[in-house]
């Protein structure tokens, strides 16, 4: 056999880049913590990408009257600051017990308006946890993921209850008879609708009727008033959105 087949053939360079993510996206076992420059900026970067995107599914699926920029801030600042914690801790046992006596006096005091909103800060603690733990390849995957589920469910509205879409208070005169004065009208344009209270007004010379009113189409809600207004003389007619559910009273 000739010499030079003998040898063994030389193996191939590993670009600098690819040996980096490699290194990156590879089992995170071995690994002690970020310890490089370039590894860090990646984390931290990586960490605030994947929580703008949490960020941007929470403002698109939102449908309260509350909406609040401070909070989809919040969100981000609250996964990348996570991001920093677990690398700081990561491996060290006396400094994680540091941080955690640290951040027990920290008391927050921002109510959420809707229980969706704790699942979007836990989401975003956990993609900071996963970052941090450099487990990146986990949250890749598990991120967008829980966020296109996040996407379906609101797009396709699933799980909604059979609710009224409105309120409606309505002033009559004393001498109507609203059970047949309205039936036309909606007939015409609600799907469902149920008398909630009756109460006499202005000396007892007229009638207030609230109703709980689902639309059939909310583009009519125009057209709906006016034809109310017509039956009962221009009398006052007052049509709210129905608080979602989950919003509180307080701000």
């Amino acid at each position: 056999m000739l010499p030079f087949l003998a040898q063994a053939a030389p193996a191939a360079p590993v670009a600098p880049a690819a040996g980096f993510f490699e290194s990156l996206f590879g089992s995170a076992a071995a690994k002690p913590g970020p310890t490089s420059i370039p590894e860090i900026l990646f984390a931290l970067l990586f960490s605030f990408a994947l929580n703008s995107l949490i960020a941007a599914v929470y403002k698109r699926t939102y449908r309260g009257s509350r909406y609040s920029q401070d909070y989809v801030h919040t969100l981000l600042i609250l996964g990348t600051v996570v991001t920093m914690v677990i690398m700081v801790v990561q491996g060290n046992s006396a400094t994680a017990f540091g941080m955690f006596a640290a951040f027990s006096i920290i008391r927050f005091r921002r109510s959420v308006s809707q229980s969706r909103d704790i699942g979007f800060i836990f989401l975003a603690m956990a993609t900071g946890l996963a970052v941090g733990a450099q487990q990146y390849l986990l949250a890749l995957i598990t991120v967008p993921l829980v966020c296109a589920i996040i996407w379906a469910i609101s797009v396709r509205d699933l799980f909604v209850a059979q609710r009224s879409s409105h309120l409606l208070r309505i002033r009559v005169n004393n001498d109507c008879n609203y059970d047949q004065a309205f039936a036309e009208v909606f007939a015409r344009h609600l799907s469902d609708h149920q008398l909630a209270s009756v109460e006499t007004i202005q000396a007892g010379m007229m009638t207030e009727l609230a109703y709980e009113i689902t639309l059939r189409d909310a583009r009519q809600l125009n057209a709906f008033v006016a034809a109310l207004q017509v039956v009962n003389g221009n009398n006052r007619v007052i049509v709210t959105r129905a608080a979602e559910q989950g919003e509180t009273d307080s701000d």
